[in-house]
């Protein structure tokens, strides 16, 4: 396989570890734990897994252990990082025991169920170490929620002698994880299940999990070009550019985004969920700055935009509710319709907001929501422009301004979308260390007997042997939710905070960003030279740990 001089250089760069893990370790126990919230309904549905302490490891005497069988499983999407928790976990098992053993699941955890694995091996693990991607093994999104799914499981890692199986996921992942830790513990099967906290979208983290991994290297990916874009707006000085962001369920992206690049507008969408703006508030808030900026002579800008943004405008949100339950049931006859029709067939079978929105809509939007459904017969909000859709309203409401005198520039918008370039990118020293970081301590946890624990490493904006290493039940992050109409457990979103530090930085910024051209040029992800440009944690997690 050819390499890249990078990949060359790469493979050879130690990650850094907790002081705490360079030793012998021992497991420091705190106190009792109790979920985030629905403690009663939570606690009756993990009996063996709700109310386990809080692990610290700490510096302690060796004891000798018997070499162990541990199976991984990359689930979900993407993330830079998940090839060094791999690493950190089979370096940690090595390390207990040289004749342990770590088996890779193909294709996530579909792999375990159809019993598809491969033993991974010093050879193989030295081909990946520092790399992005999930190519090792691949990933998947089956989930892992059913008795025969958990049965058939349990065939392999029987056959295989594994002991501990290691979960890497986000959310979802990582509730489903908890499951299958308290099934196999409620069967007396003798089977460890950890997790590790892995999503680029910021969503999964608490007091415990100060960080998913990957989110450090997607920012800074996506902020380099950004910048760029920034350096050619302000150079050519004629074009608007509407960047949207990955980041469905949160801004967090977009806001890291925004305190890496000062750009002219960032929206994020849990500010418009709160102060209950519509559609028409965006884009009034949008056009006025565009307005304002062309005043002074400059008809260019950027606005970064999260992927999510429709499902949090409250308006937006109804509309989509009752066009999915129209749909469901009228289904057949909106087919039937002449297709130049279907739209005022719409229109005039909505309540009268609803019809007055969807009405408002530009043709392709409108389009899009009413067409194009997923398997559950829902509007697919993921595949709807909205960097599209707002830059055309934008555009529509400056022709009326400018028909009226309040607007005397010339907008010329470009539209970008950024997601999976973020995903894959070779990961930041910061995401290199801490990936392995939460590997090893995940190996940690399995030599201390632990199940339903989620690997966490904390204290990151201090020196990496500064970390502190651990493990936090899972069951503390859950809540009861409501999903396809029934209450599950799931870990709780964590979504952007408008009382944090960081969100609190932006708005006392935004106004003067907005109008000054006051673009940052981040530059590419750094791996080599001084420590304040390597390894650099986020924007987010130094405004939240005040340093």
């Amino acid at each position: 396989m050819t390499k890249s001089a990078l990949q060359i250089a790469r493979a050879a760069y130690q990650p850094k570890l907790p002081q705490a893990l360079k030793g012998a370790v021992v497991a420091k126990e705190g106190e009792p734990t109790q979920s985030v919230a629905d403690q009663e309904a939570i606690k009756a549905l993990f009996p063996n897994t709700y109310g386990m302490p809080l692990i610290q490891f700490v510096e302690g005497e060796a004891p000798a252990f018997p070499a162990i069988n541990v199976g991984v499983i990359l689930s979900g999407g993407q993330a830079p990082g998940g090839h060094n928790v791999i690493s950190g976990l089979f370096d940690g098992i090595k390390k207990l025991n040289k004749d342990s053993k770590l088996y890779g699941f193909i294709l996530g955890p579909g792999g375990l169920v159809d019993h598809n694995y491969k033993e991974l091996t010093d050879e193989i693990i030295d081909e990946y170490r520092n790399t992005g991607g999930f190519d090792i093994i691949g990933s998947g999104r089956t989930k892992l929620e059913k008795e025969e799914q958990f049965e058939k499981g349990y065939e392999i890692i029987k056959e295989l002698g594994i002991k501990a199986l290691v979960i890497i996921g986000g959310d979802d992942s990582n509730t489903n994880a908890c499951v299958l830790a308290e099934y196999y513990a409620a069967k007396n099967y003798g089977v460890q299940v950890i997790g590790c906290p892995k999503t680029i979208d910021g969503d999964l983290k608490n007091e415990m999990i100060e960080t998913s991994f990957g989110f450090d290297t997607a920012c800074k990916t996506y902020a380099e070009v950004i910048g760029n874009i920034q350096r050619d707006c302000n150079s050519a000085r004629k074009y608007w550019h509407f960047i949207k962001l990955m980041g469905r369920s949160a801004s967090h992206i977009a806001l890291e985004c925004a305190l890496q690049v000062q750009p002219n507008v960032c929206i994020v969408s849990e500010e418009v969920e709160q102060k209950e703006m519509s559609l028409d508030d965006v884009v009034t808030y949008i056009a006025q700055v565009v307005a304002d900026r062309a005043a002074a002579g400059n008809n260019f800008g950027t606005v970064l935009i999260p992927e999510g943004l429709i499902e949090f405008i409250p308006a937006m949100k109804r509309l989509i509710a009752e066009l999915n339950d129209f749909l469901a049931h009228n289904g057949e006859e909106f087919a039937a319709i002449d297709k130049a029709e279907q739209r005022q067939y719409i229109i005039d079978h909505l309540t009268a907001e609803n019809a007055a929105i969807y009405a408002s809509l530009p043709e392709g939007v409108a389009r899009q929501l009413s067409l194009d459904r997923d398997p559950h017969g829902n509007v697919q909000v993921s595949l709807i422009e909205t960097e599209k859709l707002l830059s055309e309203m934008v555009s529509n409401k400056l022709a009326a301004w400018k028909k009226e005198g309040k607007y005397v520039g010339k907008f010329a918008p470009q539209h970008h979308f950024f997601g999976y370039e973020g995903r894959c990118a070779a990961p930041s020293n910061f995401d290199a260390d801490y990936c392995y970081s939460l590997g090893y301590t995940a190996s940690m946890l399995i030599a201390n007997g632990k199940t339903g624990y989620m690997s966490s490493v904390r204290n990151t904006t201090a020196p990496a042997a500064e970390w502190i290493a651990g493990g936090v039940p899972i069951t503390m992050m859950m809540n009861m939710e409501r999903r396809h109409g029934e209450m599950k457990p799931v870990i709780q979103k964590a979504l952007v905070k408008l009382d944090g530090a960081p969100f609190k930085k932006f708005a006392a910024c935004r106004e003067e960003w907005a109008k000054e051209t006051a673009y940052v040029y981040p530059g590419p992800i750094q791996y080599f030279g001084p420590t304040e440009v390597c390894d650099e944690p986020t924007k987010t997690l130094q405004l939240e740990q005040a340093k």
